[in-house]
């Protein structure tokens, strides 16, 4: 059964603030509970997270935006402006800093991921 397109709007919306909400409390957290594994991890972790993001900010996005240079702009910019407000909210959580390296990794993670959503589309057409 196909779902309706208002409803896969919603839960594509729902999808993606609920993983910027996931972002925000593990923001909140004053450590987290990673060991390190290599120099740089969480760079790694942070385009990792950006690339994730940007694949539910481009599916809820794409509901709202139909031309492929805007979708894939606006989500870009959302998702380097949630990065950059997210190590804000850091700077205000005990134990926690902001680190301009760590924004780079999230936008260069939201980068990665739309080369690729845009790879895919050029195949298939």
């Amino acid at each position: 059964m196909r779902l309706s397109h208002n409803f896969s709007k919603v839960i594509a919306s729902l999808l993606l603030i609920h993983y910027c909400s996931f972002i925000f409390w593990l923001s909140s957290q004053t450590s987290l509970p990673t060991p390190l594994s290599f120099q740089h991890q969480d760079k790694v972790m942070h385009l990792g997270a950006y690339f994730i993001l940007t694949a539910f900010t481009i599916n809820a996005f794409r509901y709202f935006i139909s031309k492929n240079t805007r979708l894939l702009f606006s989500s870009l910019i959302f998702a380097s402006l949630y990065g950059a407000s997210d190590e804000w909210h850091q700077s205000f959580v005990i134990g926690r800093s902001s680190d301009i390296n760590d924004w780079l990794a999230d936008t260069v993670g939201a980068i990665l991921f739309l080369a690729i959503y845009q790879l895919m589309i050029c195949r298939t057409k």
